[in-house]
């Protein structure tokens, strides 16, 4: 799946780590270091940022880590991938998004309502 340089631009300016990879026939950006909303546990870590469809959502963020302090979430999604374990909330996202819009909504399922 190709990004263009606009999109990657945008969400480099929120996480200035930011690396592609496909593994398995899915495209992954790695975001390294990215900040979570405040009272979460760890703060900052890394996280994988699927745009495609899978597993019936229409994008996915994995965590490196299980991610403690914010509200009570379904952690349903464990994969392996670039080499590393990573973790995800049953979070959904519409489809035709912009991948700074994927990521933020994504985040709100760490944010206290």
């Amino acid at each position: 799946m190709k990004f263009s340089e606009e999109q990657i631009a945008e969400l480099k300016a929120i996480i200035p780590s930011v690396s592609y990879a496909n593994e398995g026939g899915y495209d992954y950006l790695l975001l390294e270091n990215l900040v979570l909303p405040d009272g979460c546990q760890p703060g900052v870590v890394d996280a994988l940022l699927c745009p495609n469809p899978r597993e019936g959502y229409q994008s996915r963020l994995f965590f490196a880590s299980k991610i403690t302090g914010g509200p009570q979430r379904n952690w349903n999604g464990n994969i392996r991938a670039l080499g590393r374990n990573w973790y995800a909330v049953s979070w959904a996202t519409k489809p035709g998004l912009k991948l700074v819009e994927m990521l933020s909504i994504h985040l709100k399922a760490l944010r206290h309502p």
